[in-house]
């Protein structure tokens, strides 16, 4: 058996909380590899919406074993408002969510170094979500962090307050304003805290390589997005993890010859959320109307989304780096009105025309060229049928599988779980 792998292809926010949903009742174990409590996975179905930030997305089916893993960063406090949230919903938390005891945790200091890191920059802010996921993968690498495990020891509480001074320290050399009261945020932490030790805390890679032997299928669930990857993304207004296929091998502890499909998700059109570059930027009317109809403001933050055409040059990218072997595209619907759509299949690039991404994106290096399809009119979100679906947009979506020589298999009509097309 092998374990599938479930990615986001652009800036994030590509719907991948709603594919996963949908996906599940196909796997036995749905396991998150990176990211923090900055990730917003939203799951619409039976008339309710649920934002998940840490929990994966598979863990309303009660057939699911849900996995929070060493690469994640948890943030206790934010974890425990979750599971209370969950509550009224009947969900078997305690027998359905492990996890990982290589996890970091995010302390509330973490929070306050983000926020004074963010306020220093200035006009060269990266757009942070001041969730302190950023200085906590910083303490990871720098060999300081506290993992969950550590919470299972009797000298936890010194381990804390030794790192905590280290941070009032580092915050005392910012010259920015920060108010806090570190023992009211502590009370929350330490509540939540012992709400973690309720849970089953595992030795996650061990756990996964039984798993396989057994021949358990697995969908590893990423968050943010490949164009955020701390390596691969617009460097450095990215993440702090790996978002693309390889951060799943560090952040669940499989070996590569363990994964199975890549399945890539991507938006019909392209968001961005946050700073930095973004070639295909719409600024006009367009801009606006995909915004308002696509609900592009962000479930963690409520931040508005940026918007503009779908970049094929970024997507084919994100395609080669992880290997994806099957697409899905999501917000088809949010297209419907349009006479004419717009793709960006190349760069001019310092005088040349490029298909590739190079190095640097900002707007003075890059000016993206297009490629006109015509668009359609009909409402899709009621459409259950691929055949049925408008021509033109099933012209859209050979275009471009032709471009990007991976096929995509569902498109998404709407938020909705049932709204999902497989072809």
């Amino acid at each position: 058996m092998a374990v599938d792998l479930l990615l986001g292809l652009q800036w994030g926010d590509e719907g991948k909380g709603k594919i996963v949903d949908v996906l599940t009742q196909g796997y036995d174990i749905i396991a998150r590899f990176q990211g923090g409590p900055n990730a917003g996975h939203t799951l619409e179905f039976n008339g309710m919406k649920h934002v998940l930030h840490t929990i994966p997305s598979g863990i309303f089916h009660p057939t699911a074993t849900n996995l929070i893993g060493n690469g994640v960063v948890i943030d206790p406090i934010i974890l425990k408002k979750e599971i209370d949230d969950l509550a009224p919903y009947n969900v078997n938390l305690k027998q359905q969510l492990l996890i990982s005891r290589k996890a970091h945790l995010i302390l509330p200091t973490h929070r306050l170094l983000d926020a004074a890191s963010e306020t220093a920059k200035g006009k060269a802010k990266i757009g942070s979500t001041l969730k302190g996921i950023g200085p906590t993968y910083m303490d990871k690498t720098g060999r300081n962090g506290l993992r969950v495990g550590d919470i299972e020891l009797s000298d936890f509480q010194q381990r804390y307050r030794n790192l905590t001074n280290k941070h009032e320290e580092m915050l005392a050399n910012y010259n920015v304003d920060i108010q806090y009261n570190l023992a009211e945020l502590e009370k929350d932490f330490f509540q939540a805290i012992e709400t973690l030790k309720q849970f089953q805390l595992i030795d996650s890679e061990e756990y996964l390589y039984q798993a396989l032997k057994q021949g358990k299928k697995i969908l590893a669930e990423g968050a943010q997005g490949s164009l955020l990857d701390i390596d691969f993304g617009t460097y450095p207004f990215v993440t702090s993890s790996n978002t693309t296929a390889a951060g799943a091998c560090t952040g669940l502890g499989i070996a590569p010859n363990a994964i199975g499909q890549v399945i890539g998700i991507f938006k019909a059109y392209t968001t961005r959320v946050g700073s930095g570059p973004f070639p295909t930027e719409l600024f006009d009317e367009v801009g606006e109307t995909l915004t308002q109809v696509g609900h592009e403001f962000g479930a963690t933050t409520g931040r508005r989304r940026r918007t503009g055409w779908l970049d094929l040059v970024a997507l084919k990218y994100a395609v080669q780096v992880s290997g994806v072997t099957q697409l899905i595209m999501m917000k088809a619907d949010v297209l419907s009105g349009f006479e004419t759509l717009k793709v960006c299949t190349s760069y001019l690039y310092q005088g040349k025309e490029i298909k590739h991404l190079p190095y640097n994106i900002e707007e003075q290096n890059v000016t993206p060229v297009y490629t006109q399809l015509k668009g359609w009119h009909q409402d899709l979100t009621q459409i259950k049928d691929y055949n049925h679906l408008p021509q033109e947009l099933q012209d859209y979506v050979a275009f471009l599988e032709k471009e990007l020589e991976v096929p995509i298999k569902v498109v998404s009509v709407g938020p909705d779980r049932t709204q999902t097309i497989t072809r």
